[in-house]
């Protein structure tokens, strides 16, 4: 980062095609990498686009019988929605058919030109116009393209060519000062061993063979090649060629976020370029693995083509939650699952399971724990803090060590690191007040009660300021039912440091659960199958067995809920925390049966709203051949004792 600025950029995309997952991976990439160096402070530049010309999106056009310009216009207005639906903090949306792109692409072929790095040859070779470049045999597997699985085409014309065999030891010198200049390392190593082998480039195509695109400067009958114009993109959209102030702004900043088949092209080529033009190479490149959609490659032949927008849809209707937290679990899924510059998978399977697993149980069934019992016992307001003694001060470091530790783990862009840190808090927290039960405290010691918490408060405070950068909306949300009175947009990275910063007496504002837990009658491999995905292993392990929360309970009261046939409303008292839970077992039992039976509750069901009843929890009960009888204990169990 360079005087407090950070520039980001990802891969503009060729629009002949919608946008799918792969695309929605690396974007999401770059902004969490944007909105947490927001966080720190920092200013942020993020630009995002599309990459317009080319023989792949003129003949694309030709087979959908539409005009180039119609067609490139209808495809970038599907990735402008992309960005819109994955709610990208971009600053900037460029388009390589816009005017400001076509004066940079201009201003730099002038500048190699006066370098004298451009000269005419008449050859033939091998191209792939997946790639929009020419290859070597030696590129190909079976004859094919191994990224395109498609057989190249011949081609035998006079084109411009870019001296870049001229820059090998300019290249070497870079890749030797600036160990990080392309990371993971071992991307680092592909390109080093590729620099001694570099051979000059094609620079343009004859404009028989092709139109669309950037006219050579000086020269009408030669169009400007398509990586030559693509990569110009991120120094056009800020200023180069033009506004000269604001490209010297951010260009020392700059970071490149790219997938791993086009490596060669951002950390060879374009720094070649930009050497020859007489401009500094970009900072860092960053460079990301490929996503594989249940273990196969993303292929329209496979129809497997995933659109981020409709998983999304599917996961709201089987959840019940707003389409916005859905992308968010999207976003999360991602980054949690696939460790950065490693290939992954994305399986609907998976993100059902970190939907309920983590997002359900862990975040948000920690935040439905905590504001009941202030809504209960303190009058919905903050309880004061009071003085430090049990587990308190294993949780007050735990969130402050990992508040601190966050930054590292993103300047590794360890992403996968840094949510299981986060994950690290949430996991204590919920342990903390398990332990510390302040629903039993209460009733003897309300300052203790109190104090537990606002302390699992604070705690939740500190983990949605770090998740934020990967949950923005659903941290929203989260941070409103706080009841924080500082907007969320305005923290740092420093206020998730510091301890004890909730106001005691502010009014907290419960709502509905931000992640509802994917509940149907099914299994879990029929719940995994409403988004469409294949069955799965309907089988938990121990850990996620251990997250549940199933308590004796005594029924203290019991009434039938008017207007039904079987509901009744019964008060569960588990240990000093009464419980109103709504149950359909009329005609099983009626309400008088019920008072005074010790029954097994399931304490950490998040709470859900039946026929107008709050209902905090569920009792256990056998079923079979149509009948029903309630879960009981032996030797007289004392209420609010915990099952294993």
């Amino acid at each position: 980062m360079s005087d407090n600025r950070y520039y980001i950029t990802t891969a503009i995309d060729y629009v002949n095609a919608s946008p799918h997952i792969g695309h929605a991976y690396e974007k999401i990439i770059a902004d969490v990498l944007a909105r947490f160096y927001r966080l720190r402070g920092a200013e942020v530049y993020f630009l995002t686009g599309t990459d317009e010309h080319g023989q792949k999106n003129a003949t694309s056009a030709a087979a959908a019988g539409k005009p180039v310009r119609e067609f490139v216009d209808e495809n970038a207005g599907r990735f402008r929605e992309l960005a819109t639906l994955l709610n990208l903090s971009i600053d900037d949306f460029i388009r390589t058919t816009e005017p400001r792109h076509a004066r940079g692409v201009e201003a730099i072929w002038k500048r190699v030109a006066a370098a004298g790095d451009f000269y005419k040859k008449n050859y033939q070779a091998l191209y792939c116009v997946g790639h929009e470049a020419f290859v070597t045999k030696s590129d190909l597997v079976d004859g094919k393209c191994p990224a395109h699985d498609a057989e190249p085409i011949v081609i035998e014309e006079e084109n411009y060519f870019f001296r870049l065999s001229k820059y090998r030891s300019q290249l070497r010198r870079l890749f030797e000062e600036r160990r990080d200049f392309v990371v993971p390392a071992s991307r680092y190593g592909e390109m080093l061993n590729l620099i001694d082998s570099l051979e000059d480039i094609s620079v343009s195509r004859p404009l028989e063979k092709l139109s669309w695109g950037i006219p050579v400067p000086g020269d009408p009958t030669h169009v400007i090649y398509v990586w030559f114009d693509a990569l110009t993109n991120y120094i056009s959209a800020i200023g180069f060629g033009g506004k000269d102030e604001a490209f010297g702004a951010w260009w020392q900043a700059s970071h490149h976020l790219i997938g791993k088949d086009i490596n060669r092209f951002h950390s060879l080529l374009w720094p070649a370029m930009l050497i020859s033009a007489g401009v500094e190479p970009p900072r860092q490149v960053l460079v990301h693995g490929f996503i594989t959609v249940e273990g196969q490659k993303i292929s329209k032949t496979l129809g497997n083509v995933i659109d981020p927008g409709q998983v999304a849809k599917e996961l709201a209707a089987a959840s019940g939650a707003a389409i916005e937290v859905c992308v968010d679990a999207i976003r999360y899924f991602l980054l949690r699952e696939i460790p950065f510059g490693e290939d992954g998978d994305f399986s609907r399977a998976a993100l059902v399971h970190r939907f309920n697993a983590d997002l359900a149980n862990d975040y948000g069934n920690l935040l439905n724990r905590t504001l009941p019992q202030i809504e209960r016992h303190f009058e919905g307001k903050v309880p004061t803090q009071g003085d430090e003694r049990g587990g308190d001060g294993s949780l007050r470091e735990t969130a402050v060590n990992v508040a601190s530790a966050i930054g590292g783990y993103i300047d590794r862009q360890d992403f996968k690191g840094a949510l299981e840190e986060i994950w690290r808090l949430l996991g204590v927290a919920n342990k903390y007040i398990d332990t510390e039960a302040p629903w039993t405290a209460v009733r003897t010691d309300r300052e203790r009660a109190g104090t537990v918490l606002y302390n699992t408060l604070d705690a939740l405070r500190i983990a949605t300021i770090l998740v934020s950068p990967w949950l923005p909306s659903a941290a929203a949300i989260i941070w409103t039912q706080l009841g924080i009175e500082t907007p969320l947009g305005t923290q740092r990275l420093e206020d998730a440091t510091r301890w004890s910063r909730l106001k005691a007496g502010t009014p907290v504002r419960p709502g509905a659960p931000v992640f509802p837990r994917i509940e149907t009658k099914g299994t879990t491999a029929e719940k995994t199958q409403q988004i469409g995905g294949p069955k799965v292993d309907n089988t938990i392990n121990i850990e996620e067995f251990k997250k549940l929360d199933i308590r004796v309970g005594e029924i203290v009261s019991a009434t039938r809920v008017p207007g039904t046939d079987k509901l009744i409303e019964i008060k569960v008292d588990i240990g000093g925390d009464v419980r109103t839970l709504a149950t359909g077992l009329i005609p099983f039992y009626q309400p008088d049966d019920l008072v005074g039976k010790r029954i097994i509750v399931l304490a950490n069901l998040e709470p859900r709203r039946v026929r107008g009843i709050q209902s905090q929890g569920m009792l256990l009960a056998a079923e079979w051949e149509g009948k029903v009888a309630l879960l009981t204990v032996e030797k007289d169990a004392p209420k609010g004792a915990k099952i294993s």
